[in-house]
């Protein structure tokens, strides 16, 4: 966060996180939570011997990627064809379901189809675009000859390596409870989260960008990436686990010249599908992710397509009111067949617009949301964010400092 910078100048970047972290409870992961801790930072579990679940899902980019879209498979050399989602904050999620209205909400992945954590966990070690291992069996044997293997055999009992399906459902149990359970994947310790507890005030862009959030008539962001605490009084999350077609415009190097035409469907290609919802409808549309950590993203929407966040608010003010500047060789939506052109969301603000009228949010407001979103980085990650921040901006922009204090007062004054 950009207040946070010359804080960083003069303590240091490393010193600066001691700071913001000095009073945060100290938590020891049980037996099984460090299990998986180790088995989530172990590439020799991958075919490859190079990639682990720590390689797309680095704690730098809040448990996202580096790269957006990562390569794997056995050499290393397959790409894989979505942007690497954040898994900070994931935890209580739950599956896939649909409303009465038909409303689907819940699910891991972009498309919804692993319905636990412990699912999700699975999936990588076998996708041949990722650890590209060829079953469970293989996986385990590689598990049987880790370092940590024999504290797996006390937590699963000696003849575990005798039964690979069992073996592979308590690696991903492990790997469940170590998300669960570090607090670097669940922080709640944003700037954002200090303002709402009273230790720390807006600067006056952030005050207005949040205002421009929760604006039904200009950013409406809120409609979807919700703002408010959980019934069990969890800070927000930033999303509603929805699906939303927002008709995002294609990434070219994802896909070969000779399969112009294969488009990635999303949530209509989840097999696990209940027979009674409209499928059709559901084509082009992912997951609504949560806006936390999104300031320390490079890749943004589920195909990486946009590399830049203001870009990216930019792409929700003026998809509809500058078509041409996001679809420029094409048609608009050109990531979708045209017989789910109707799917794409133009009901809720900001869309609905016509060509060449002005967009809901002009240059300034656009800068105020992406003021506000910075707040919503945890603590670990201000210095990073603070630091991109500050290599673009005039040196009088960045000459605020502030960090989390007891009294507003004082921190709004920085």
């Amino acid at each position: 966060m950009l207040r946070l910078w010359p804080l960083a100048v003069a303590l240091g970047v490393g010193a600066l996180v001691l700071v913001l972290t000095k009073n945060a409870p100290k938590e020891t992961l049980s037996p099984l939570a460090a299990l998986g801790r180790d088995i989530f930072n172990d590439t020799t579990l991958s075919a490859s011997g190079q990639q682990s679940c720590a390689t797309c899902h680095q704690s730098a980019y809040g448990h996202a990627s580096a790269h957006g879209i990562e390569a794997g498979g056995p050499d290393m050399q397959a790409m894989g064809q979505r942007n690497v989602p954040s898994i900070r904050y994931v935890s209580t999620r739950s599956a896939l379901s649909f409303d009465a209205d038909g409303k689907a909400s819940g699910g891991f992945f972009w498309d919804g189809r692993a319905a636990s954590l412990q699912a999700q966990a699975m999936q990588p070690f076998l996708n041949p675009l990722e650890m590209a291992n060829p079953d469970a069996a293989s996986v385990v044997q590689k598990l049987s000859r880790s370092s940590y293997a024999a504290r797996f055999s006390e937590l699963n009992g000696a003849s575990i390596w005798q039964q690979p399906a069992r073996a592979f459902a308590a690696m991903a149990d492990a790997l469940a409870a170590y998300e669960k359970e570090d607090p670097d994947f669940h922080r709640f310790d944003s700037w954002f989260d200090l303002v709402m507890q009273g230790r720390a005030r807006f600067s006056a862009a952030e005050e207005r960008g949040w205002a421009l959030f929760k604006d039904e008539e200009k950013g409406n962001c809120a409609a979807c990436h919700t703002a408010e605490p959980g019934v069990d009084g969890t800070p927000p999350l930033f999303t509603d686990n929805s699906y939303d077609n927002l008709g995002v415009p294609r990434h070219p190097a994802l896909r070969r010249p000779q399969q112009a035409l294969d488009h990635d469907l999303g949530l209509c290609k989840n097999t696990s599908l209940p027979t009674d919802v409209p499928i059709a409808t559901l084509c082009g549309a992912f997951k609504v992710p949560s806006l936390r950590n999104v300031a320390v993203r490079k890749f943004f929407f589920h195909n990486a397509a946009i590399t830049d966040l203001r870009e990216a608010i930019s792409f929700y003010a003026t998809r509809d009111t500058d078509p041409k500047r996001w679809y420029s060789k094409g048609p608009v939506f050109n990531d979708l067949p045209l017989k789910y052109h109707s799917n794409v969301n133009r009901s809720e603000v900001p869309y609905g617009q016509k060509p060449g009228e002005q967009p809901r949010l002009n240059e300034q407001e656009i800068d105020d949301l992406l003021a506000f979103l910075r707040t919503l980085t945890d603590a670990d990650l201000a210095g990073s964010v603070a630091k991109r921040r500050s290599a673009t901006a005039a040196p009088a922009v960045a000459a605020r400092a502030g960090q989390p204090v007891a009294n507003p007062k004082a921190a709004n004054s920085l």
